[in-house]
């Protein structure tokens, strides 16, 4: 799987590339992440990526010209063809299913926004598939390229220990269920037990909590769910 990255401030990710098992699946050539500064296109002496909007109004707008012609040399780097995903709140918002959507591709652009945002010829040329991380804003899609990441890899063969761990996650393919309450030792903390079903070695038994405790468990916490 393979992740090109076109940003601002490619120094974002330095910390996040080195940890856990993003940084296992990069060593062992699973997944692979490529930087990409967006200023390097720009035109002029001072590397101008942003003009303030036509019609006036608050802040500035990445101008089409370095976002458009970067996304195109970056497709150009590997025969691959790679789908191009702009970060924006005006996205479609990043759920579950999306990210089995995206994983299907082997290779994702992620275009991160800044400041106001792109000029809006960004989309009509390019026609990325726009995602969003949720009704709000943060400062740029720098994050939300990291969600994206960390969510497609746990798709990724490879990638988790365990394959069938992504099975019995929240919100995977046909479950509309949160993942039931999880226990380690010990097995007594602060005088709260670990159910003793848990215990029983009665694969059955155990099946039949985890369901019962996901259902509670959905019924609590996310009731729209089970609509």
């Amino acid at each position: 799987m393979r992740f090109d990255v076109l940003t601002l401030f490619p120094e974002i990710f330095s910390g996040y590339l080195t940890q856990s098992l993003l940084k296992l699946s990069i060593e062992r050539s699973i997944v692979s992440v490529n930087l990409h500064n967006i200023r390097d296109w720009a035109t002029d002496k001072h590397r101008s990526v942003d003009d303030r909007p036509f019609g006036g109004g608050p802040g500035m707008v990445l101008m089409p010209g370095p976002a458009v012609e970067a996304v195109e040399a970056v497709q150009q780097l590997v025969e691959t063809p790679g789908r191009v995903v702009m970060l924006t709140p005006q996205g479609r918002p990043l759920n579950q299913r999306l990210v089995e959507e995206l994983a299907e591709h082997p290779r994702l652009l992620l275009l991160c926004g800044r400041y106001e945002g792109f000029d809006q010829r960004v989309s009509d040329i390019l026609q990325p598939q726009e995602v969003s991380l949720g009704d709000f804003i943060i400062n740029g899609g720098e994050v939300a390229a990291m969600v994206v990441i960390d969510a497609v890899i746990r798709l990724t063969p490879g990638v988790l220990g365990d394959e069938e761990s992504g099975r019995y996650d929240s919100f995977s393919t046909g479950n509309r269920l949160l993942e039931f309450a999880q226990y380690t030792r010990p097995r007594v903390y602060r005088g709260l037990e670990v159910p003793e079903v848990l215990l029983s070695g009665d694969h059955g038994q155990i099946a039949r909590w985890r369901e019962q405790s996901s259902r509670e468990r959905t019924a609590s916490r996310r009731p729209d769910l089970l609509q």
